[in-house]
């Protein structure tokens, strides 16, 4: 079981910046996925950053968020530049793990994202 606890969110105005920070309970190997997805009112979940084997954006937030890893404290961040009303959402973190296996995925509780226009 992995735990992971979000930190972060709140309110900026459009073209401001944040970072979020998710901390997972235990350490996870490199090539295992720790990312974020969001979820705005009325729509579905999507991925916004994911880092592992590979490093994969959004079309819609690549060049304004950056997602790094600190491995030794098994933490994951997404730093956020240049926001637009439209990233508003609830970010989750995640993590996923394929090896050794079994594949597993963990969700954090999600914190509030606010772009105010």
């Amino acid at each position: 079981q992995v735990q992971l606890v979000e930190s972060g969110g709140g309110l900026v105005q459009a073209g401001g910046s944040l970072r979020l920070s998710c901390v997972a309970s235990r350490s996870i190997f490199s090539r295992n996925a720790m990312g974020w997805y969001r979820q705005a009112p009325g729509k579905q979940r999507e991925l916004v950053a994911t880092s592992g084997s590979s490093t994969n954006y959004a079309n819609s937030v690549k060049g304004r968020f950056t997602i790094s890893r600190d491995n030794a404290e098994n933490t994951v961040y997404l730093q956020m530049s240049s926001l637009k009303p439209e990233d508003t959402a609830v970010y989750y973190c995640n993590v996923h793990e394929s090896w050794p296996g079994p594949v597993m995925d963990y969700w954090g509780q999600g914190t509030q994202v606010t772009v105010s226009s």
